[in-house]
C-alpha cells in the first residue's frame, strides 16, 4: 500500500505569511490534516513532518522524509504578495521533476481549480523541500491569505477542498475515492440523525487511533461497537 509524507509549511515562532490576524501556519496544518484523515481512511499510510504548532527546519522536513521510504512528499502552504493585489492557487515541483512529480502537480492544481481558484499553473523552483527530498515531491500554495476572496474560499468550501485533494492524491496512487457511509437514525423526539462512518476496525487500538485522528482534525468522533 502507498506511503505519502504530508509537511505543512512554518510553524511555532514562524507563522508564515500573515493578514488580518490570519496565520499560514495555522491554515495548513488544520487544511492538511483533515486531508490526511481522509486519505488514511481509503487505507493509504501518511506521516506528518508535524501535527501540531511547532517550528520544525527545512532540515528537519526533508531529513524526515529521507528517513523513511515513500511514494510522493506534499507541502501544504498558503501564498502571500500585497494584500487584495494578487489571488489564486499554484502548485510547484523541483526544476528537473520526474513524470510522478509533474502529474501529482497538475492533479493537485486542477483540484483546486475547479474549487473556484484562480489559476496560476503549475510551476518549478528550487526550493528546499521539493530539492532534498528523495520522494516525488511537490509544493502546493492554497490561495493567498492576503485575499479576501481566496479566504472567503478557503472557509466556505473548505469540505469541498478536502474531497478533491482527496480524490486528486488517490487517483495518483491508484486508489478508488469512496464517500463515507452515513447511516440514519430518530432520536426519541422524532428527529432524524445522520451518523457518519469513518471506518471499521477489528482491533481497538487501531479504532482509537482513528478517532484520535478526526478529533485532531476538528471532527467530532467516538467509537461504536457492532458484532457481525
Amino acid at each position: 500500500m502507498s506511503r505519502i509524507c504530508f509537511d505543512y509549511g512554518h510553524g511555532g515562532n514562524d507563522p508564515g505569511a500573515c493578514y488580518n490576524g490570519r496565520r499560514e501556519c495555522d491554515d495548513v496544518l488544520s487544511l492538511g490534516k483533515a486531508v490526511a484523515s481522509e486519505v488514511r481512511r481509503h487505507g493509504i499510510t501518511v506521516d506528518e513532518t508535524r501535527t501540531n504548532d511547532i517550528a520544525v527546519d527545512l532540515d528537519d522536513r526533508s531529513g524526515f522524509e529521507n528517513a523513511n521510504s515513500y511514494d510522493y512528499f506534499i507541502s501544504f502552504h498558503r501564498n502571500a504578495y500585497q494584500p487584495e493585489r494578487a489571488m489564486g492557487a499554484e502548485t510547484y515541483t523541483y526544476t528537473s521533476p520526474g513524470e510522478q512529480a509533474k502529474l501529482l502537480a497538475h492533479r493537485i492544481q486542477s483540484a483546486l481549480v475547479e474549487i473556484g481558484f484562480v489559476n496560476r499553473g503549475v510551476k518549478a523552483a528550487n526550493y528546499h523541500v521539493l530539492r532534498e527530498t528523495k520522494a516525488p515531491a511537490i509544493l502546493v500554495e492554497i490561495g493567498f491569505i492576503d485575499n479576501s476572496g481566496d479566504n472567503n474560499l478557503f472557509d466556505v468550501k473548505r469540505n469541498e477542498i478536502i474531497k478533491v485533494l482527496v480524490k486528486a492524491i488517490l487517483a495518483q496512487v491508484g486508489v478508488s475515492y469512496s464517500e463515507p457511509s452515513v447511516s440514519t437514525n430518530q432520536s426519541q423526539d422524532g428527529q432524524t440523525l445522520f451518523r457518519v462512518m469513518a471506518g471499521s476496525y477489528a482491533v481497538r487500538e487501531n479504532a482509537e487511533k482513528q478517532v484520535e485522528r478526526l478529533k485532531s482534525a476538528g471532527f467530532d468522533a467516538t467509537i461504536m461497537i457492532f458484532n457481525k
